[in-house]
């Protein structure tokens, strides 16, 4: 029997309750545990399962070891009609742009476009829960992160001076699941990485490579390499420019003052981010930008196949099914991560998963 068909199957809502008193029994107020709970289960429900609960055994030891700010007063530090810049206090990341894409959502009820920047962050999951939330509302939504650890050299180099940086940019539809993109300046999300190696599994050749440039395809032996970036230089240069973005803009950390949050349990990260949410109806009848999003998607889907290929497949779609495949039938909880979870609940002296 594989790993995965070993998986057992959880429901959305019993994960949620479990990450949430994992966080009550740490101090955290019990409000901030619901919230992250929720998108931490959310997360796993999208089949982002390298940022949900996957993460937090890590979260804990952060909170336990002080990396992490219990109570903190998560504020406005500048602010104009179409943007603000949040002070995150050394929040969990989840607090921190739970509160950012819901004041850009706002601003840009009014302004038409608002971009909501936030140091003083912390790891937030993956990049489209964020973009999703101005999504709900009818609006586009976008999201940029600075990494919260350096996995990545400048092109041609050695040094780990990038993160994976992630952007996801969400657009509704009108009948078709919306687009959503969801994705790291590099091949694969470091997060897939530590999921490998949980479970003892290779990588695939091309995620990977080690300083001498050979293809690294055991995630035990992660620190010995760097990940590739996306489209060689130019995904390189993407993810430079998202960090100056999300970092330098933000007086956030950024290159060599990264910390690596895999390896450091008691540093502020000071992680950077932001969210823009776009007013559709700023720009367009927003029915019928919605109604030209569905042509796309079925322009697409009709372009004739090359050889090998089954379907065309639209940034959120596999996403889309796997959502609601995982709340009809329960989210995959792999054995590695099982007993690593329980292990949690005994520590905690919590009710298991």
């Amino acid at each position: 029997m594989t790993e995965e068909t070993a998986a057992r199957r959880v429901r959305v809502e019993r994960l949620s309750g479990f990450i949430e008193r994992a966080f009550t029994a740490v101090g955290m107020p019990a409000e901030d545990a619901r919230t992250v709970a929720s998108l931490m289960a959310e997360a796993d429900a999208l089949g982002s399962e390298g940022h949900g609960v996957f993460r937090l055994p890590q979260y804990v030891k952060r909170i336990r070891a002080g990396g992490v700010n219990l109570r903190p007063d998560i504020r406005i530090e500048r602010e104009r009609a179409g943007m603000a810049l949040l002070d995150g206090d050394n929040a969990m990341g989840h607090l921190v742009m739970h509160r950012a894409a819901g004041l850009a959502t706002r601003k840009a009820a009014e302004a038409g476009v608002a971009w909501v920047g936030a140091h003083g962050s912390n790891h937030a999951g993956p990049a489209s829960l964020y973009a999703r939330i101005p999504l709900r509302h009818g609006m586009i939504g976008l999201y940029v992160a600075v990494g919260n650890a350096n996995h990545l050299p400048p092109w041609g180099g050695t040094e780990l001076l990038l993160s994976t940086n992630p952007i996801a940019i969400a657009v509704p539809a009108a009948s078709r699941p919306p687009l959503v993109l969801d994705m790291a300046t590099t091949v694969a999300a470091y997060g897939k990485v530590k999921t490998r190696a949980q479970r003892g599994e290779t990588m695939p050749e091309g995620w990977m490579i080690d300083r001498q440039g050979r293809p690294l395809t055991d995630p035990r032996r992660a620190d010995e390499g760097f990940l590739l970036p996306i489209g060689g230089y130019k995904g390189y240069g993407l993810g430079l420019m998202f960090g100056i973005l999300a970092g330098i803009l933000n007086g956030a950390a950024f290159g060599r003052d990264t910390i690596d949050f895999n390896a450091d349990l008691v540093s502020a990260t000071n992680t950077g981010q932001f969210v823009v949410a776009i007013d559709i109806g700023a720009f367009i009848d927003p029915d019928a930008f919605k109604r030209q999003i569905d042509i796309v998607w079925d322009t697409m889907k009709s372009s004739p196949l090359l050889p090998g290929f089954e379907e065309i497949r639209l940034p959120g779609e596999r996403t889309h099914h796997i959502e609601q495949d995982n709340r009809a039938q329960g989210v995959p909880i792999h054995p590695a991560l099982d007993r690593s979870l329980a292990d949690l609940a005994a520590d905690l002296a919590i009710e298991p998963l």
